[in-house]
């Protein structure tokens, strides 16, 4: 018998997501009866608002929601993101530039096919989501990473994309606010980089699933908001997951050029077709109806940020940038490894990822995940008492000042 043809060497290469793969397993240890508290995980602790909830089941009265509906998106739905991207991107869009997608993962997948030829280099600011560099590798590009630290509080310069630009660059991701990092950029130094892009030709991926969960008074302004030039070579992704508490509806949207557009609704009308219809309903409700209770979830994130960032703080060796956006917390503790702990001696943020999670009940995602190594990101998405508990006893393990 004749060995069997190999599997996709392609697809082999792909890590699982890792931010997923911690949560999975600190659920698994949950489930084992182990008192174990994750901040792993990207997802709001709130229920999805009830009106919102109230919308997909009327629209399960309707049989037209039964059947196929256009691959890129229900016509009302495109018309109301296409409000939503005025209003808060400043950037004024025909609906038939929109797709509605499965969450926006897969509009960060759908655009990097649309504007990635193989071996073209993409400048990916680092920290990054862990998802980025394996969809770039998905469509034969190559990330090219480009680090921030703690410093800068991890945000790149144009300086630095500059130095890492070649002839063979073509596209760069920019998230404002950052996942994994909470940090959010300046106008003007959004501006500066829009700028640059421009001027050189370069296309922008731009993430803003977490534009409208700002603090302090930041504000997330868009690429094509302070550059509107820019717009021609520009990529938005969005979604309702993160500001209504939708993460398991799945429903993301991707914004930009006609034809960068056409080719990605090709890719999808032969990769998934529409978005289930009732999804699509209720993420209409969410961007039209009352937004009272997303502004009450921003609230109890911004209280929690606060409380986060002051009681990590404390732990001597610890670092804390101050995240103006998002709900993550991204601490340096470069100053934490190489000492002895409960007997282990980490030299890695991964290791001492582990070391928390055995000796603290703690989980947490190493920033391994997310480029280099010693730092550790934190979701603050969780209960206030689950959260509080999570830090003392992280700050009863390393001291805590």
């Amino acid at each position: 018998m004749s060995e069997r043809a190999p599997l996709s060497r392609k697809l082999s290469a792909i890590a699982e997501s890792a931010t997923l793969k911690v949560d999975a397993k600190a659920k698994a240890l949950q489930a084992a009866g182990r008192p174990v508290i994750s901040y792993a995980a990207g997802e709001p602790d709130f229920a999805t608002p009830s009106f919102i909830v109230d919308a997909a089941a009327h629209a399960l009265e309707d049989p037209a929601n039964f059947r196929y509906t256009p691959a890129v998106g229900l016509p009302v739905l495109r018309e109301a993101i296409a409000a939503k991207t005025l209003r808060d991107s400043g950037l004024e869009v025909d609906p038939a530039q929109i797709i509605v997608t499965n969450g926006g993962k897969q509009s960060v997948y759908q655009a990097f096919q649309a504007v990635v030829n193989p071996g073209d280099e993409v400048l990916l600011p680092a920290p990054y989501w862990t998802t980025y560099p394996e969809a770039i590798r998905l469509a034969d590009g190559i990330p090219v990473e480009v680090f921030a630290g703690a410093d800068q509080d991890y945000k790149v310069t144009v300086e630095q994309l500059e130095a890492a630009r070649t002839a063979r660059t073509t596209v760069l991701v920019f998230v404002s606010p950052s996942n994994p990092t909470g940090s959010v950029y300046t106008p003007d130094e959004t501006r500066a980089i829009a700028e640059w892009a421009l001027e050189h030709g370069i296309w922008i991926i731009s993430d803003e699933i977490y534009q409208n969960l700002v603090y302090e008074g930041a504000r997330a302004a868009s690429v094509v908001e302070v550059v509107p030039e820019v717009a021609g070579q520009t990529i938005l992704v969005n979604g309702v997951a993160k500001t209504y508490a939708m993460t398991g509806w799945r429903v993301g949207w991707m914004v930009g050029p006609k034809d960068a557009i056409t080719l990605a609704a090709n890719l999808q009308s032969h990769l998934s077709s529409n978005v289930n219809n009732i999804a699509q309903r209720a993420a209409l409700a969410a961007l039209t109806g009352p937004q009272t209770e997303a502004e009450e979830f921003r609230q109890a994130f911004d209280r929690r940020r606060r409380l986060m960032v002051a009681e990590l703080a404390k732990i001597p060796g610890v670092t804390v940038p101050n995240p103006l956006g998002a709900f993550y917390v991204y601490p340096d503790v470069t100053g934490l490894l190489g000492r002895e702990w409960g007997g282990v001696t980490p030299t890695s943020s991964l290791e001492l990822a582990d070391l928390i999670l055995e000796q603290a009940e703690v989980a947490v995602v190493p920033g391994e995940a997310f480029g280099p190594s010693g730092y550790l990101r934190l979701s603050y998405a969780l209960g206030d008492d689950a959260l509080l508990e999570g830090v003392h006893r992280l700050q009863r393990l390393f001291g805590a000042a």
